[in-house]
């Protein structure tokens, strides 16, 4: 071993803690060392000529009786100056002449500390797996159990001692040490960095201690770290498949990730073969052995983004069937497969063009691992290494397995969302009206947009209501939450709309009785599962051209006049329902023919900062440019929803879009009449001269007959004015209006009762009839279709 003044100096502050006397024949101190009066706090003066005996506080073990001590040395307690024991490790040589000892001793824990440090370094010396070097204030090397002429290829070295083995960016990181004191932990300095036969090395270091504040050296240490980088690497693998696979619920990009992971970091070529009942959201059938998989190629990857072979199987096509075999039921089984082209071979029963559908040309060793969860193969995956060198081996395999494992549960929750995001859609759709309509009051489409990958479907609705006298209810409305829950509720608050409707309510009325039932609905529900919805309700007239709406905390309609001009219609929005203790309040608006109504829910006005306003301007501009004349509203509908981009939206959304329409003048006649019995006969002349001018003849019986009941109920239980009035469009309309709120009611009149059969004859002549309340009286009103059906007068009688 070689040396330098940094190491002599080392050595020096080591020896300086050994303290010295010089004894004769008879055991008297003739010489006292200045390291001994440090450790024992007294002079040479106090010492010398007095028997060393008069230090030990007590006999050392193995010591004579006479004044002499072992020559041997050993382990005793001397007495320091100020009475307090001072515990060392000493020892006796003989010195020549015979007369006189040599006594060495030095704190029993510094020698203890010698001791294992030597214990240290000679087991360093030793060490295979672990190489180091002790460096020198210049980096030479002092002392080093690395061959001559061996160390990382970083840079050419001499490994002797003495030589400078420090160079380029070992050197960089060792002076770095030296001068800062801060320890070098682990690194890498190069993806080569190799000690002959000791494979992949890390560098460690520290500096060595300080002789009169100079350090003194570093000490290198260099760690064998295939095993430590091989569990890194499949850490970081493991680590990739989770945070990458783990967030998505589609099941295909879930193994095209997968695949994209794994090459090149695990093989060359990967690919996974899914059954063919999964990407629907199904189970696959449970097999065992050969014959029809029922699966196909769902993702492929080749490293540095080479094409796919063209022998192989290719994306999209189906598993041919296989024979029967110990190694496929292995993998049917949940267990991972080591690969070489003689298993494939024996697996598919030496069937070469079997064979050259499932091996790479060039590839030499492969793994191939079952996706499997909840006792189902979901799928399998297969990873070739053609251009990497090393074969896989068993903990290989038990990577890909676990690997496979954490990506079948990502594939198996995405199936079973797919499963259940297809059932809610299905039912969602079901409970909607048909998406386009035609009514004499205006022409319809709806549209509906699900939530994008990862979000639940939700509760948004639309519905368009037939009212008697051509009116038409539009409703569009979110209920809170998602998934099942929230499309069941949807269905009955839809439900309770459309008895309202029928009811012929006035949007705020309707809202009170729905934000009642809402409020019944959340006290029969779990109290973790609130039920809130916002619903915007409107009623279009066609025969006086406004529409009267009511807001339930539902974003405000807006309008697209014939001219291209849009408003969004200003209404004061209520709470939502199931809050109560609020009023809902009233707007009105007057709609030109053509105008285009947009009721929509706050998905399609989302933004990410959270803007809603500029939302709703986005929806006017949008609806402006696209609801032309000429242009179909479901044809504008599609191509604003397209205007949301590819992204998949956040929350569902739902659009209605309604084209006004008015009955003309000419298709509607007014009368008024006093409270007169007289004048039942007036009414019945003005209708059926009207019917006349609409050559309608045909209906003038039964009409005047609907005409003279309602006319006298009202004059005899309501008193006057009576208002009559006609409306023909796709079927003739008779209204009666009075002044009284009084309930009209339909019953069956005895044989011998002289009237009560008004309202009887009223509801068997049309096609159907009822009531509405308006805030001066009410209006009965009886349909007929234009083509009437013939009147079996007997069974009126």
């Amino acid at each position: 071993m070689g040396g330098s003044t940094a190491g002599a100096a080392e050595g020096s502050q080591a020896t300086a803690d050994v303290a010295t006397a010089v004894l004769d024949a008879e055991g008297t101190v003739l010489r006292w060392s200045r390291t001994a009066e440090e450790l024992l706090g007294r002079t040479a003066d106090e010492v010398c000529g007095r028997p060393v005996r008069e230090l030990f506080a007590e006999r050392p073990a193995g010591a004579t009786a006479d004044t002499r001590v072992l020559a041997t040395g050993g382990r005793a307690l001397l007495r320091h100056r100020s009475g307090d024991p001072v515990d060392v490790t000493y020892r006796v040589l003989r010195l020549q002449p015979a007369t006189e000892d040599l006594m060495l001793f030095a704190p029993t824990q510094r020698v203890i500390d010698w001791e294992q440090g030597a214990h240290v370094l000679a087991g360093l010396l030793t060490q295979d797996r672990i190489a180091f070097r002790v460096h020198d204030a210049h980096l030479n090397v002092v002392l080093t159990n690395i061959p001559s002429g061996a160390g990382p290829v970083l840079h050419p070295v001499a490994g002797a001692p003495g030589q400078t083995s420090a160079q380029g960016a070992e050197a960089a990181a060792l002076r770095r040490v030296l001068e800062t004191g801060v320890p070098l932990v682990g690194e890498y300095l190069g993806t080569t960095a190799r000690i002959p036969e000791r494979g992949e090395v890390s560098l460690s270091a520290f500096r060595t201690g300080c002789v009169q504040g100079t350090p003194a050296g570093v000490v290198a240490l260099y760690l064998d770290t295939l095993g430590q980088q091989r569990v890194r690497r499949d850490l970081a693998l493991l680590h990739r498949t989770a945070t990458r696979i783990g967030g998505s619920l589609d099941v295909v990009r879930v193994v095209r990730d997968l695949v994209d992971i794994l090459v090149p970091a695990f093989g060359d070529l990967a690919w996974v073969d899914l059954a063919d009942a999964v990407p629907s959201g199904d189970e696959p059938p449970r097999l065992a052995g050969g014959g029809e998989l029922h699966m196909h190629r769902a993702a492929v990857a080749a490293a540095g983004d080479a094409p796919w072979p063209a022998h192989l199987l290719q994306p999209g096509q189906p598993a041919p069937p296989v024979p029967s075999s110990a190694t496929l039921r292995a993998v049917q089984e949940g267990r991972a497969v080591l690969l070489d082209r003689e298993v494939v071979a024996d697996v598919l029963g030496n069937d070469e063009s079997l064979v050259r559908l499932f091996v790479p040309e060039d590839g030499h060793s492969g793994v191939w691992a079952p996706l499997f969860a909840r006792g189902l193969v979901l799928g399998n995956i297969t990873v070739w290494r053609t251009d990497q060198p090393d074969p896989y081996d068993e903990r290989d395999a038990d990577l890909l397995a676990e690997i496979a494992s954490l990506a079948a549960l990502s594939v198996d929750n995405a199936r079973r969302y797919t499963r259940e995001r297809r059932s809610v859609l299905a039912l969602q759709q079901r409970l909607l009206p048909p998406p386009a309509g035609d009514q004499p009051a205006a022409e319809t489409a709806g549209l509906y947009l699900p939530a994008g990958e990862g979000a639940e479907i939700s509760g948004d609705w639309y519905d368009v209501v037939p009212l008697p006298s051509f009116r038409l209810a539009l409703v569009v409305g979110d209920v809170a939450g998602h998934g099942l829950y929230a499309t069941a509720t949807m269905g009955r608050l839809r439900t309770a709309v459309r008895t309202l409707a029928d009811l012929e309510l006035d949007p705020v009325e309707l809202l009170t009785h729905l934000d009642d039932g809402v409020q019944q609905l959340t006290r029969e529900t779990d109290p973790d599962t609130p039920v809130g919805a916002t619903c915007l309700y409107a009623v279009h007239d066609p025969v006086t051209g406004r529409c009267v709406l009511a807001s339930a905390g539902h974003p405000p309609p807006v309008v697209v006049r014939p001219d291209g001009t849009t408003e969004v219609i200003d209404v004061v929005p209520g709470p939502p329902l199931g809050v109560g203790g609020m009023p809902f309040e009233t707007a009105a608006v007057d709609l030109e023919p053509g105008s285009v109504l947009a009721l929509y829910t706050d998905g399609l006005i989302e933004r990410p900062d959270g803007d809603l306003d500029s939302g709703v301007r986005w929806l006017a501009d949008s609806l402006a440019e696209l609801c032309g004349p000429g242009r179909s509203l479901d044809e504008a509908g599609r191509a604003l929803m397209s205007r949301l981009g590819d992204a998949a939206p956040r929350d569902d959304a739902a659009l209605l879009l309604a084209r006004v329409r008015a009955i003309p003048a000419d298709d509607m006649a007014h009368w008024q009449f006093a409270a007169d019995p007289a004048a039942a006969a007036q009414a019945r002349q003005a209708v059926a001269e009207q019917l006349a001018a609409w050559d309608l003849e045909e209906m003038a019986f039964t009409t005047e007959l609907i005409v003279s009941e309602l006319f006298t109920n009202a004059v005899r239980y309501a008193g006057g004015p009576v208002g009559l009035r006609l409306i023909r469009g796709g079927a003739l309309v008779c209204e009666i209006t009075d002044p009284s709120n009084t309930q009209p009611r339909l019953r069956r009149a005895r044989w011998t009762d002289e009237g009560g059969r008004g309202l009887f004859l009223v509801a068997q002549l049309s096609a159907r009839w009822g009531c509405r309340y308006g805030r001066h009286g009410k209006t009965i009103w009886a349909e007929q279709p234009l083509t009437p059906a013939p009147v079996d007068l007997a069974s009126l009688v």
